[in-house]
C-alpha cells in the first residue's frame, strides 16, 4: 500500500496550533460484551455541553449519512447476525440515536457514541525488525480541528481498507478506545479509536458541517535536537532544499531512480530559514512518493515539508528520518509550504548564506571506526571522511570500466554495438571511466579503497578516456580484447597521504565487500586567499551521476577498448 503517493491529503489550514501527536501502532481493542452495546434511553439524547463546538457548525441529519457500500460496514461484512460476529447496517437510514460526541470525549473502553470526523491519512504499521502487519494506522480529524490517531487491526483491515479514503469524511460507531502507545506519538491524546468487532464506519454526505482539511505541528532544530533519539512525539519539518543525494539542485537536475530503489533511501539536506542545515533522511514507500511528487513538478522543487520525522544522531550530526506515518509536500501543495516559498523568494541571501562546502562536509573517521561501522547493528548508508596514506595500487586486473558517454553507467556489450540498460538506448558511444582499487593504511588500521569515475581524475589529474586513448595510439598493434596496464600516474601516487570522502554502502553493511568506495578525493593544498567559493560548482561527494551505478563493483569484466556505437 502505498497511501503517501496517491492519497496523500493536502489542503489550506486554520491558524489554530494543531493538537495531535500518534503512535506507530496501536494495541488491539479488547471485545466488548454484547451487554454494553446497548444505550440506555437516557444516553440516546445529546446534551447541549457535548453538542457545542467552536464556530458553531451544523451537526448533519441522519438523512445526510450514506452507509459506505449497499448498507455500510462492520467488523465482518460476511455475516449479519447481531449476536454472531458483526453489525452490518440496513438499508434505512439511522435514525441518530447514537449520541454524538467529540474526540475530546472519547474515553477508554468500549463506546456506542458516534464520531463525525475528517479522514486525513492512513499507513500500514509494521513492527520494527520482523516486519509483520501491527495493523492500519490513521489520523483523524473532528469538526473542532481535534486530531486523534485511529486504529484497525490486521484481521479487520480488508473489511475497511478499499472503503477509505483520504481527505473524505465519514462517522463510525461502535468503537474502542484504546491507550495510546507513548512512543511515536503523532497526535496528542492518549487514547485511540480502535475498530472494534461491531464498528460500523459510514460515509457522511453533509456538506453543512465544516472540517479541516490537515493539521501540521512543526519543530525547529532546537525542538530537535532537545528530542534527539527519545523516540517520543513526532512533529514536522518545513525548510528549503540545500542538496539532494549530495548534488546540488538546477534546471537539469535528474533523480537517480534506479538508485534510490536500490539504497531504499534518498538523502536531503535541508534548512529552515537561516538556521542549522540537517540531514533529512526519507526512506521506502515515503521515498518512492517523493520521486513521485518531485517527476509530477517537471522542475527541482525549493521547499519540502515531510510530517512526523523521528529525530537521530548519525555519526554525530543531528539528523531526521521518515516513517511510515510520513508524508511529504513541496512548493505549492499546502498552505504552510506556499507561505514558506514566498519567504523564499523575498530573502534569498539569507537562505544562501550556508556555504555549500560546510553543506557537504562529511563526518571525519578512520580506517577502524569505518570497518566498525559497517558491522553496527541498524547502520545505514552514510559518507565520511577519511584521510590514509596510499600503499599500493591493485595491478592485474582491470583499472577501469567503459561507461556510457551519456549517464556514466557501466555499458552493456551487445552483438554488434554498446548498449545502456539506464539510458533504455541500443546504441551508444562509450567512454573509459575509473574503477581502480587502492591499498591504503593509517595509523592503526589498513583497507581497500576504491576509485570510481571522476575520483580517479581527483587523485590523478588526468582522465581515464584520455590515459586510454593514449595507450592504444602508442600501441597501434593492440587488439580491442588487450587489458591495458594501470598508468604511470595511478602508480605514482604511491606513498600520498590523502582525505577520501568514503561511502558505506548496502553492499558494506550486507557484508558482501570489505572494499570501500570513494567518492571524493580532497585536494592537497587549501584554496589560496581571494578564492571564489561562491562560484564555484558544487561537487557531488557521491561523484558523477551515472558513476554511483558502479559503486560497489569491485572486480569487473576484462576493461575492453571503447567503442563507438
Amino acid at each position: 500500500m502505498n497511501s503517501n503517493s496517491k492519497n496523500s491529503a493536502s489542503g489550506d489550514l486554520i491558524s489554530k496550533k494543531p493538537n495531535g501527536k500518534d503512535a506507530v501502532s496501536s494495541a488491539a481493542p479488547v471485545k466488548p460484551s454484547a451487554a454494553s452495546m446497548k444505550p440506555s434511553a437516557a444516553s440516546m439524547k445529546p446534551s447541549a455541553a457535548a453538542m457545542k463546538i467552536s464556530a458553531a457548525p451544523t451537526i448533519p441529519s441522519a438523512a445526510s449519512m450514506k452507509p459506505i457500500g449497499q448498507s455500510g460496514v462492520s467488523g465482518d461484512s460476511s455475516s449479519t447476525k447481531r449476536h454472531g460476529k458483526a453489525v452490518v447496517c440496513s438499508d434505512v437510514p439511522s435514525d441518530n440515536s447514537d449520541r454524538v460526541v467529540f474526540f475530546k470525549d472519547v474515553t477508554f473502553g468500549p463506546q456506542e457514541d458516534e464520531l463525525r470526523f475528517r479522514l486525513i491519512h492512513f499507513w500500514e504499521a509494521k513492527h520494527a525488525f520482523s516486519k509483520i502487519l501491527m495493523g492500519l494506522e490513521m489520523l483523524l480529524v473532528d469538526a473542532e480541528g481535534t486530531v486523534i490517531q485511529g486504529f484497525i487491526p490486521p484481521s479487520r483491515m480488508d473489511t475497511y481498507l478499499r472503503h477509505m479514503k483520504p481527505g473524505s469524511t465519514y462517522r463510525l460507531t461502535n468503537f474502542f478506545g484504546s491507550k495510546t502507545k507513548k512512543v511515536y506519538r503523532v497526535a496528542d491524546p492518549d487514547v485511540t479509536i480502535a475498530f472494534s468487532w461491531k464498528s460500523v464506519l459510514s460515509d457522511l454526505t453533509d456538506t453543512s458541517t465544516w472540517f479541516p482539511e490537515d493539521r501540521f505541528r512543526f519543530h525547529g532544530y532546537e525542538q530537535f535536537e532537545a528530542a534527539c533519539d527519545l523516540k517520543g512525539d513526532l512533529y514536522d519539518f518545513i525548510g528549503h532544499i540545500k542538496l539532494v543525494n549530495e548534488q546540488a539542485l538546477n534546471e537539469s537536475f535528474v533523480l537517480d531512480e534506479v538508485e534510490i530503489a536500490s539504497d531504499r533511501r534518498i538523502l536531503v539536506h535541508v534548512q529552515t530559514h537561516d538556521g542549522p542545515v540537517m540531514k533529512l533522511y526519507i526512506w521506502d514507500k515515503v521515498a518512492t512518493a517523493f520521486c513521485e511528487k518531485f517527476r509530477s513538478l517537471g522542475k527541482p522543487p525549493s521547499v519540502i515539508m515531510v510530517t512526523t520525522v523521528n529525530p537521530k544522531r548519525l555519526g554525530g550530526a543531528l539528523s531526521l528520518s521518515s516513517l511510515s506515518s510520513s508524508r511529504v509536500f513541496f512548493d505549492t501543495d499546502v498552505h504552510q509550504t506556499r507561505e514558506y516559498l514566498a519567504w523564499l523568494e523575498s530573502n534569498s541571501e539569507v537562505a544562501n548564506r550556508v556555504n555549500a562546502e560546510i553543506v557537504t562536509k562529511a563526518e571525519t573517521a578512520t580506517i577502524s571506526e569505518l570497518l566498525t561501522y559497517m558491522k553496527q547493528e541498524g547502520a545505514k548508508v552514510a559518507w565520511f571522511e577519511c584521510t590514509a596514506t596510499i600503499d599500493d595500487v591493485v595491478r592485474g586486473s582491470a583499472w577501469y570500466y567503459i561507461a556510457c558517454g551519456g549517464c556514466k553507467t557501466k555499458a552493456t556489450k551487445g552483438p554488434t554495438t554498446l548498449m545502456c540498460r539506464k539510458c533504455g538506448k541500443t546504441e551508444i558511444t562509450g567512454a573509459a571511466e575509473y574503477l581502480s582499487k587502492l591499498s591504503v593504511y593509517d595509523n592503526n588500521d589498513h583497507a581497500s579503497f576504491v576509485l570510481l569515475g571522476d575520483t580517479g581524475f581527483e587523485l590523478t589529474g588526468k582522465k581515464a578516456s584520455v590515459l586510454v586513448e593514449s595507450y592504444y595510439e602508442a600501441n597501434e598493434g593492440s587488439g580491442d580484447d588487450h587489458v591495458v596496464p594501470v598508468p604511470q600516474v595511478l602508480i605514482d601516487t604511491i606513498g600520498q597521504k590523502r582525505t577520501f570522502v568514503i561511502k558505506i554502502s548496502k553492499h558494506n553493511l550486507e557484508g558482501k565487500t570489505q572494499a570501500l568506495t570513494v567518492t571524493k578525493v580532497l585536494p592537497l593544498e587549501v584554496p589560496a586567499l581571494g578564492y571564489d567559493l561562491a562560484a564555484d560548482v558544487v561537487v557531488s561527494p557521491t561523484a558523477d551521476e551515472g558513476v554511483k551505478r558502479g559503486a560497489d563493483m569491485i572486480v569487473s569484466d576484462d576493461a575492453k577498448r571503447a567503442k563507438s556505437g
